[in-house]
């Protein structure tokens, strides 16, 4: 039902967008040749991802904070394209992707803290929080964790509306 968009069909309004991630990825991924349709939705995503990248949290938490968004939400195509950032760590991709506790017991404690957050709508209990701090990341990075669960949220039901 959705397009997958030229940058030449698509909205005008949606075109820097594609030209961008053509420009950094050297395609434009059908994900974003549907979501274009919307160039308020392409460009917020987009956005809010490089924010995202921004974080103090390092690739290998970003990724996992992704990756459990995505594998909740059954996004295969956000799940393929996070997979393969995370290439360098197979152990790691097949405990997100199966959803069992992780290798590294600092990324199983961002893996729990950010599935808390979906779970309780962000009404994270005491304990829950001070485990996550307890593993050395910062007040500030459970705010990250609340930015990236939000973003990925917003792409993986996109992804999947558009059946990417």
């Amino acid at each position: 039902m959705f397009t997958d968009h030229t940058i030449d069909s698509a909205p005008v309004a949606s075109r820097r967008a594609m030209e961008a991630t053509r420009a950094k990825l050297g395609h434009v991924p059908a994900a974003v040749a549907r979501l274009a349709e919307s160039p308020h939705l392409l460009d917020g995503f987009l956005r809010l991802s490089g924010v995202f990248e921004s974080t103090t949290l390092d690739m290998t938490s970003r990724e996992t904070v992704i990756m459990t968004v995505a594998v909740r939400n059954g996004c295969e195509v956000c799940v393929a394209m996070h997979s393969a950032k995370l290439a360098g760590h197979p152990e790691l991709v097949a405990a997100l992707r199966e959803r069992r506790a992780l290798p590294d017991e600092r990324l199983e404690a961002l893996r729990r803290f950010t599935i808390t957050v979906l779970e309780t709508a962000g009404g994270v209990g005491d304990d829950a929080l001070e485990d996550f701090l307890a593993h050395g990341y910062t007040k500030q990075n459970a705010l990250e964790v609340v930015l990236g669960i939000g973003t990925y949220t917003m792409s993986t039901l996109a992804n999947r509306l558009v059946r990417a």
